[in-house]
């Protein structure tokens, strides 16, 4: 694994506020842009002047709308940039229809200015997608990393709440925005100036790149069983080649009738069926994210046959793969 880059900025005028260019995708999160150009609004005001300023572009320049469906005018069309311009793209829901030919045109080309680029939310697929996060450590919200790791073997996917790779800039998506934000501030201005602003933003923990966006096993699940965790964690980890329970209870140092006994008593449900359903919950995720074909998302899952995952997937959820696909499919071109 190679180290992270250092956060590089081209050098500006000490008197010329930093410029921050939101480019807003369709269906992007309200919650990862209005945090962030917040945290923005509120050092101007700390610090009594205007250090930063921003703006906001969009395909086509008029107007886009967020995952909540508020609808936003747009400030700009995807115009030319200067070169200590910051951009963060903003993403959300089906960030992969949101991402297009001119986006992504557009991105590499002021990407090759040498600006600093970040993805806010799910927009670190559209950076991967440029191009311009092979090599480098990112990260992207939970519930996009299974397809984002299955798309781009070529970017060092972390689960951290942020990261800072050189001129390269992405966050989980929800409140880490604020926690990104509050490190270029303190980076710009000092740590003084982002606490009063984290202060302002009642915001008391805050959260560094070495922290994880999702909660631990024990608060996830609300049993505090270390053993439980443990197995748990061992699951998570191996969806694609399934552990057997005998195996499972053997690492943590217990018999197998022990291991059902325990998530018999806390979750209501055998081993072999809450791995089945971390596999399924998967498996929904590659068909909904990706364009993989049914028969690779089986056997991304740990599923021998596409009949059996058919099989499974159906009693579950009560349809199968094909229709669940397809389903999606019609609802996002309505």
């Amino acid at each position: 694994m190679s180290a992270p880059r250092q956060a590089t900025r081209i050098p500006q005028d000490a008197d010329k506020p930093r410029r921050f260019v939101f480019v807003l995708l369709d269906q992007f999160s309200l919650l990862c842009f209005a945090t962030a150009i917040d945290s923005l609004r509120i050092a101007n005001r700390m610090a009594g002047r205007p250090i930063y300023s921003w703006t906001t572009m969009g395909e086509g320049g008029d107007s886009v709308d967020c995952s909540a469906g508020t609808t936003f005018k747009l400030d700009h069309d995807l115009d030319d940039l200067q070169r200590d311009d910051t951009i963060m793209v903003c993403g959300g829901m089906d960030v992969q229809d949101a991402t297009n030919k001119k986006v992504l045109g557009w991105l590499r080309r002021e990407a090759r200015k040498g600006l600093v680029v970040g993805g806010l939310c799910t927009a670190a697929y559209t950076l991967a997608k440029a191009g311009l996060l092979d090599g480098r450590r990112a990260t992207i919200h939970w519930e996009n990393q299974d397809s984002f790791a299955e798309e781009f073997d070529e970017v060092d996917l972390t689960k951290s709440v942020f990261v800072v790779d050189g001129n390269r800039l992405t966050t989980a998506g929800g409140t880490s925005s604020i926690d990104l934000m509050l490190k270029l501030i303190a980076d710009d201005q000092g740590e003084e100036l982002a606490n009063a602003v984290a202060d302002q933003l009642i915001y008391s923990s805050i959260r560094t790149d070495q922290d994880t966006q999702r909660l631990s096993v024990p608060t996830r699940i609300g049993v505090r069983h270390p053993k439980l965790s443990q197995v748990i964690q061992i699951m998570e980890s191996n969806i694609e080649e399934p552990i057997s329970p005998s195996l499972l209870a053997k690492d943590v140092g217990m018999s197998t009738r022990q291991l059902e006994r325990l998530f018999r008593r806390y979750l209501n449900r055998s081993p072999k069926r809450y791995y089945m359903e971390l596999r399924l919950q998967k498996a929904r995720n590659l068909l909904m994210q990706t364009d993989m074909s049914v028969i690779n998302v089986a056997l991304a899952c740990g599923f021998a046959s596409p009949s059996h995952f058919s099989k499974c997937y159906r009693a579950h959820y009560e349809t199968t793969p094909y229709r669940e696909r397809g389903s999606h499919a019609a609802r996002l071109s309505i």
